[in-house]
């Protein structure tokens, strides 16, 4: 049962933020390396070849230079589509040192799906309401 004055059920101290319909989720690109992680860039909609090459144009380099890593950095990629289409494949033949494939959702051969794991069981501890508050938490891990 809930107590409170008549006609005060809409003040924001008697509102409890939720999220319907079993929660949201947000695709996000991300890197790591060693020494740190790189940009995360997050992805509205349908992720196609075309999007995907344009996250790395944006977003590998200068992920890179950031962590320090920039000569002689490695792409991790899994054998999604998206990875191996053409256009993707010939960018990265002449903007990355060095292309290693793994095994899509494979933890122990993929790094970074470890940290996805560990980045997912932190932001689930926070009762999140809406994307924007879900990007800003996972900005903030």
């Amino acid at each position: 049962m809930v107590w409170r004055k008549p006609n005060s059920e809409l003040e924001m101290k008697n509102l409890t933020p939720s999220v319907k319909h079993g929660g949201g989720s947000q695709m996000v690109w991300g890197c790591m390396s060693a020494v740190g992680v790189g940009n995360l860039h997050f992805i509205d909609g349908i992720m196609d070849k075309y999007m995907y090459l344009d996250i790395l144009k944006q977003n590998l380099k200068q992920s890179a230079e950031k962590m320090g890593i920039l000569p002689h950095y490695k792409l991790y990629q899994d054998n999604d589509p998206k990875h191996n289409a053409h256009i993707c494949r010939l960018w990265a033949l002449y903007h990355c040192p060095q292309v290693i494939r793994t095994p899509a959702q494979s933890p122990d051969l993929s790094p970074i799906e470890n940290i996805w794991d560990h980045l997912n069981n932190r932001i689930r501890k926070f009762k999140i309401s809406g994307k924007n508050e879900l990007r800003e938490k996972l900005m903030s891990e």
